[in-house]
């Protein structure tokens, strides 16, 4: 990764904004509130209108009038709100800044009666995520997007078995892998030009989504999984539907069956891309289960992900897996197997855009102070998609404290 030779000057969208209160203000440059994104940090925070304003003393009617753009809330309503949806003050009075482009479908794999809810919150994020990915890349290049262009022979955009096993070979083949194990999967979905961010969100059922702003493709890894194969064939998932499924539109996930279908896809993907068919089946030699034990450490895949694809490749029939997974039942391995201690198999960890901001804060090109304000996002939530430590960019203790800022 390099530092680009200039900076460049973003354009802004100054539309559905309406004027800051003086009290609000911390100078007299005249901030104004922008209602879209109070609606998104809420979302952040998977919060109805009414659950906000309940926590913070105003009616669901209140701040329905403040999201809409009809009324302004005073200062103090402004800090409460900032204070629980934990957001700097100029996040609400800072437009979006650019992306790389349209927004595609985003592939989520959530579910339950909340999943409208979840969708909203992960909508947000992948907002920030691509927000700040374009801020870095201002500065620093990225590496190129380098995929193979695929597309199933069915005019419904159903691919055949073969095709997902062509298209995943044709990957390794294009990225110059040959057919052995992938020691790091999440570095080579970076090196192809993948900006991947993971921020764990706690109590969710949110495994992993995908997604492409313009000519960017994006993963945000989302799981409280403390496993790493599993981690890892959760990337490689989403690799699938970047490869797979960029011409599908969203009125086609929003149906259970097409979704349900490209769900498998992208599952048939990653494990063909993790575990080849023209290499794999010569390491099978028995249905012993304690053999999948030593096949895990070398191809860094989880047991019953192994199983399965021996059933997809015909390795075993039905009555051979069934006796696994009733063995792997048996062994309480169906949520933590062997080698899924983080010790003996860590996590891999995204670097991209963690290495973007050590290099611009290294160049002396910016600060944390001038991320922290062009920004204008929560430092954690920097943070956390950047992959930093806690206090990377932090402000320093001696800032002053909002409710000084306020009055």
């Amino acid at each position: 990764m390099t530092l680009k030779s200039g900076d460049a000057i973003m354009a802004t969208n100054d539309d559905n904004i309406l004027s800051f209160p003086n009290a609000a203000r911390r100078d007299a440059s005249g901030r104004r509130l922008i209602p879209e994104r109070l609606k998104e940090a809420r979302y952040a925070k998977s919060l109805n209108q009414a659950e906000l304003g309940e926590r913070i003393g105003k009616t669901r009617q209140a701040v329905s009038a403040f999201e809409l753009g009809e009324r302004t809330p005073e200062g103090t309503t402004l800090a409460q709100i900032a204070d629980l949806l934990e957001q700097p003050v100029s996040y609400f009075t800072t437009p979006d800044r650019s992306g790389f482009g349209p927004f595609g479908p985003r592939f989520f794999r959530a579910s339950g009666a909340e999943t409208k809810r979840r969708n909203l919150m992960c909508d947000a994020y992948a907002n920030w995520e691509v927000q700040i990915a374009h801020y870095l890349g201002d500065s620093v290049n990225y590496p190129s997007v380098n995929f193979p262009s695929v597309s199933p022979s069915d005019f419904k955009g159903a691919y055949e078995e073969e095709e997902i096993e062509d298209a995943a070979e044709k990957c390794r083949s294009v990225w110059g892998l040959g057919y052995g194990p992938i020691s790091n999967i999440l570095s080579l979905a970076e090196s192809k030009g993948i900006i991947v961010s993971r921020l764990r969100m706690e109590g969710e059922r949110i495994e992993a989504f995908s997604f492409w702003n313009g000519a960017r493709p994006f993963i945000f890894l989302a799981s409280e999984k403390f496993s790493a194969s599993r981690a890892r064939f959760d990337v490689a998932h989403e690799i699938g539907h970047l490869v797979l499924h960029r011409g599908v539109g969203q009125e086609d996930i929003e149906d259970p069956k097409t979704l349900k279908r490209i769900e498998a896809e992208a599952n048939r993907f990653a494990g063909a891309l993790l575990l080849p068919r023209r290499s794999f089946p010569n390491e099978v030699f028995t249905t012993r289960l304690d053999a999948f034990v030593e096949l895990k450490k070398r191809w860094k895949v989880a047991i019953q992900a192994m199983v399965f694809r021996c059933k997809d490749l015909g390795i075993f029939d039905e009555y051979q897996v069934t006796n696994l997974y009733k063995q792997i039942s048996a062994r309480k391995w169906r949520t933590k197997e062997p080698l899924d201690d983080l010790e003996m198999m860590p996590l891999e960890q995204p670097k991209l855009l963690k290495n973007a901001v050590d290099l611009i804060l290294s160049s002396g090109r910016k600060n944390a102070s001038d991320l922290r304000n062009e920004l204008a996002l929560s430092p954690k939530i920097i943070e956390a998609l950047c992959n930093l430590e806690d206090g990377a960019i932090a402000p320093a203790e001696t800032d002053p404290p909002l409710h000084l800022i306020l009055k």
